[in-house]
């Protein structure tokens, strides 16, 4: 009997919670098909460094499984206040409290292995999806296969139901306590206004606003931010959006009562005061919302901005098809070449020498003029801190400034299909990576450059990709005659490697097993044999730093895309649960509350609004409660984006409008909010008509 009437119950509520039930249904899809990737055997035996997403989409699931917690809570709590007064009539039939306990824990048990199940269909298919991508960017070939792994499904099981049996429990208690009273008048309670100091509670609404601002200018004019400043940051920007909702509701009633202009024009009366009320009764809520959408925007945002810079950055980061680093001065590279011979055909191999005249002028120019170091390597009185340049900046540069004789140089830029370039003696010229360019522009009347028989003139810079992470330089290379080059010393040396077609896919691996590690190499978890960095500068790229010996591009682009997508599909990941989650509390509440709101729109009828102007008015209403929270997140996370892809742009040389990121995002997040959007409103029209 009591499986029977709790199957009813389901049953009729189905048309208020299909969204819960839909919502729930594709979270389960997206923590089914990302556990995939955690528990799978073929990639981990593809990629040797599979722990760093794994770890990451563990991460991201931690903060979705946190917000489930919320949303399943939130969702049998509200389920229960709305159906209280249906149980207040249960306990005057004589219904025990236990029993209706467990009829209500059993239509929610229901509801949420419905949407479990067929969440587990949905992410099989969501797993090719994700799995056909990442074989895509391994530059694999992906079977169609379906993986069913036992501990993937127990992961997805024990988060879901974890979170649902920990929701019941509190109800159940709360069950407990309940009396009928309490049971038959909460609907009438719901919305209760307690217009109290509101003329004092406005002021807060402005308050928010000029704390806002106030972050604002802390966020793009703040000159440093330690860990401190980061979280008393955050914590403020998190009390200035609650304090936003707190003030907006009485700034409103204010604005009703003192019979501003546009009080009593149409409908506006009716919906500023439905609007006040529900921003009073639901200021957490309405907050917690505005929040998961910013994280949402910015989730998606930050994912697509990633992305973006793995397509650039990958057509310069390894112009060469090979490239090899040693501190010999005399090495010969005999057995790199034996191994490349066998391996590969050679078009053209390259040994050449990067040189050193015991300056460091361009170092410590950089060093005191780039934005990335601020006031690193300088004195209180603003002169070069030359003891700590030369201490410190090894991790970006080496111990001196780095040469390259003019036709070794113009070698190189033929293997790289580059035009040649000529020097007169007494002569010079930068080679630069473009963002570092582009934010110093020329600097040679500021730079002393010394020859053997006297200071040396700039003829220019050069720009194109060049290895120039602590290969060929790092950010920099000073091209001089090759007469100047016999006065100085032998810095350390390269190879260039020029193969037909394209490399085997472990022709890195054969390279790092080559070396003899030597106190200044280590190994790191994917075998690849770095260079303690005073050995070899990296420059001062903070996206993918490679102080790698051995550098094969065909083996590297697809490691350096996987990295890559272990930061971009976590923050895909959380910003669509955030997305649907946020969308799900707003759709819910209001077809909810539908019943309720029957009787007041069924007075507009009664006073003579038709039923195309009623439509109108539910379409304004629930558009003002749409908007609000998605429009005030989207304003905070377009500042954040602004100011992250100035950044971003500025640390790694990638050029792309920087508000194309955040606008893509927008679209997605809209046309995500149009959908649920759409639902609601067709569901609410058809409960109050």
């Amino acid at each position: 009997m009591l499986a029977k009437l709790a199957f009813r119950n389901v049953k009729r509520s189905a048309r208020d919670y299909l969204v819960y039930f839909l919502t729930m249904t594709f979270v389960t899809a997206l923590m089914f098909a990302f556990n995939t990737v955690i528990f799978s055997k073929d990639l981990q035996g593809r990629v040797s460094d599979v722990d760093m997403m794994q770890m990451l989409i563990i991460l991201a699931t931690v903060f979705v499984v946190i917000i489930i917690a919320w949303l399943i809570n939130y969702m049998v709590r509200f389920m229960l206040g709305k159906r209280s007064r249906e149980f207040g009539t249960y306990l005057l039939l004589g219904m025990r409290k236990k029993t209706i306990a467990r009829l209500y824990m059993r239509e929610n048990a229901a509801l949420g292995m419905g949407a479990f199940f067929c969440g587990l269909v949905l992410g099989i298919l969501l797993q090719q999806i994700l799995l056909s991508i990442l074989y895509g960017m391994l530059q694999e070939t992906y079977h169609l296969q379906i993986v069913l792994d036992l501990r993937c499904l127990l992961m997805t099981a024990s988060c879901y139901g974890g979170c649902y049996i920990l929701a019941l429990l509190r109800c159940s208690r709360k069950f407990r306590k309940m009396n009928i009273r309490e049971l038959m008048y909460a609907g009438q309670q719901n919305e209760e206004i307690r217009e109290s100091h509101e003329a004092l509670k406005k002021w807060l609404f402005p308050a928010s606003i000029l704390l806002l601002f106030l972050l604002g200018y802390k966020l793009f004019f703040g000159e440093t931010w330690s860990t401190g400043d980061i979280l008393l940051f955050l914590v403020s920007l998190v009390f200035a959006i609650y304090l936003f909702y707190m003030g907006l509701s009485s700034w409103i009633v204010c604005y009703v009562r003192k019979k501003g202009s546009a009080v009593y024009k149409g409908e506006n009366l009716f919906l500023l005061r439905q609007f006040s009320s529900k921003v009073k009764t639901m200021q957490f809520t309405m907050g917690t919302l505005t929040a998961l959408f910013a994280i949402a925007l910015l989730g998606c945002a930050f994912a697509m901005m990633f992305s973006d810079y793995q397509n650039q950055m990958l057509e310069q980061k390894f112009p060469f098809d090979v490239q090899v680093f040693s501190e010999r001065t005399d090495e010969d590279f005999a057995k790199e070449l034996e191994v490349l011979e066998q391996e590969t055909q050679i078009h053209d191999a390259y040994p050449y020498p990067i040189y050193q005249n015991g300056t460091m002028e361009m170092n410590i120019w950089l060093g005191t003029h780039l934005r990335i170091f601020d006031d690193s390597f300088r004195k209180a009185d603003g002169t070069p801190d030359l003891k700590k340049i030369k201490e410190e900046a090894g991790g970006c540069y080496g111990t001196y400034d780095t040469y390259i004789g003019l036709s070794t140089y113009n070698h190189l830029r033929g293997m790289l299909g580059y035009p040649a370039v000529s020097l007169k003696e007494g002569e010079y010229l930068i080679h630069l990576k473009e963002r570092i360019y582009q934010e110093t522009g020329d600097f040679s009347g500021e730079l002393s450059v010394r020859g053997k028989d006297g200071e040396l003139f700039c003829a220019g810079y050069r720009t194109e990709p060049f290895s120039q992470d602590g290969h060929n330089g790092a950010d920099y290379l000073i091209v001089v005659p090759d007469s100047e080059t016999e006065a100085m010393d032998v810095f350390y040396r390269e190879l260039a490697v020029d193969i037909e077609g394209e490399a085997p896919k472990d022709l890195g691996k054969r390279l790092d097993d080559l070396a003899e590690l030597s106190e200044d190499e280590i190994q790191d978890m994917m075998g690849h044999v770095y260079l303690d960095e005073t050995s070899m500068g990296c420059g001062t790229d903070t996206m993918v730093v490679y102080y790698t010996k051995y550098l094969v591009r065909d083996n590297l682009i697809p490691e350096v895309k996987y990295m890559l997508s272990s930061i971009i599909f976590p923050l895909f990941y959380i910003g669509l649960v955030f997305l649907c989650v946020a969308l799900t509390v707003l759709s819910v509440q209001q077809l909810s509350d539908s019943a309720k709101y029957r009787f007041r729109y069924g007075v507009l009828q009664k006073i003579g609004i038709k039923k195309k102007k009623l439509a109108a008015v539910v379409w304004k209403q629930l558009f003002m409660y749409f908007l609000c929270p998605a429009l005030f997140a989207a304003v905070l996370s377009g500042v954040v984006i602004i100011f992250a892809s100035a950044m971003f742009v500025a640390s790694t040389g990638v050029h792309t409008f920087v508000l194309q990121y955040f606008m893509t995002a927008f679209l997605l997040f809209f046309g995500i909010y149009a959908i649920y959007f759409t639902a609601t409103y067709v569901g609410f029209l058809r409960n109050v008509e």
